[in-house]
C-alpha cells in the first residue's frame, strides 16, 4: 500500500536511504520506497489487507513449510533504475534476508506479493509500476491481489524486455496456480470476504 506524490522530482539510491533512514527514525506510521526513482509513501495497511496477508501465509505454509512469507522485507532493485521496493510480502526460504538489513537482495525472493489499497495511485503503483520493478530484478513470480476488482493475479516469467512473459488473472472464488519455483495452487474463496 504506497502513495505516490504527484510530481516527485528523482533522487538517487544513497539520497532516498538518508531519508528513508531520517523518516523511520521520526515515525512509525509511514515507511517509504523508491520505484523509478520516485519516492512513495507507504502508510500503515489496514484489517483487511492484514488478513489476506495472513491467510496467504498460513496457505504457503500448508503447501510449502519450508518457506515464508516477510511482510514489508525491503528490496534493491540496481536492475530497475536503482530503486528500493517494498512489497507487501515477499516469499522465499526461510533464512533468505538473515543478516541483510533493511534493503535486501532479490536474489532469494521466489515471489512477491501485492494488495492493493484503495487509494487513487494504486492503478499505476501496483499494477503497472512494482510488477515491472520485480521482473528487471529477476523475481519469478508476482502475485497481485486486488480487492478493487476482486481479483487475482500472477505473473511469471520475466522477460528480456523487463515485464513478465505470462500473466494470468481469476476472480476471487476462482483457483488460480502459482507456478514453479512455487508449485501450487490457491484456493481464493476466501479473498471475497476483504471485498469492499
Amino acid at each position: 500500500m504506497t502513495v505516490m506524490a504527484e510530481r516527485t522530482p528523482q533522487v538517487g539510491v544513497d539520497e532516498f536511504e538518508r531519508i528513508a533512514a531520517f523518516a523511520a527514525a521520526e515515525t512509525e506510521s509511514v515507511r517509504l520506497e523508491c520505484i523509478g526513482g520516485r519516492i512513495g509513501v507507504k502508510g500503515v495497511p489496514d484489517g483487511d489487507h492484514g488478513e489476506i496477508l495472513l491467510w496467504l501465509q498460513t496457505v504457503c505454509m500448508q503447501h510449502r513449510p519450508d518457506l515464508g512469507l516477510y511482510v514489508e522485507q525491503g528490496l534493491r532493485g540496481e536492475q530497475y533504475r536503482a530503486g528500493r521496493a517494498r512489497p507487501d510480502g515477499c516469499v522465499a526460504r526461510r533464512g533468505s534476508f538473515a543478516g541483510q538489513g533493511e534493503w535486501a537482495d532479490p536474489a532469494a525472493v521466489l515471489m512477491t506479493v501485492e494488495v492493493t489499497s484503495y487509494d487513487r495511485d494504486t492503478d499505476a503503483r501496483d499494477r503497472k509500476e512494482k510488477p515491472l520493478a520485480y521482473a528487471a530484478a529477476g523475481i519469478p513470480v508476482h502475485l497481485l491481489i486486488d480487492p478493487d476488482v476482486a481479483t487475482a493475479t500472477v505473473f511469471s516469467g520475466p522477460g528480456p524486455d523487463g515485464g513478465y512473459q505470462e500473466r494470468h488473472t481469476a476472480a476471487f472464488g476462482v483457483a488460480v496456480g502459482l507456478p514453479d519455483p512455487l508449485g501450487f495452487v490457491l484456493a481464493t474463496d476466501e479473498l471475497a470476504r476483504y471485498v469492499r
